[in-house]
């Protein structure tokens, strides 16, 4: 793979990794009361490839908790 492609990858990633970030932790802070948040991330591949798509479509899903604790006091 060439180096420009791994640094787009990169940057791709990292510009969700920090605005993922901000949006859960403001929602989490928008509702303090909720104790769990479930989550699903997902990446698909939006390309246009007319009539030759690929054989397997590029998508990969992550789903997870996160649990948001309730501060003593709170």
């Amino acid at each position: 793979m060439e180096d420009t492609a791994r640094r787009d990858i990169r940057r791709l990633l990292k510009t969700f990794g920090i605005q993922a970030d901000e949006a859960l932790t403001a929602h989490l802070e928008r509702h303090p009361q909720m104790g769990a948040l479930q989550v699903r991330i997902v990446l698909e591949d939006l390309t246009e490839y007319g009539d030759s798509p690929p054989a397997e479509p590029l998508r990969v899903e992550v789903e997870d908790t996160i649990v948001q604790r309730l501060e003593i006091g709170d």
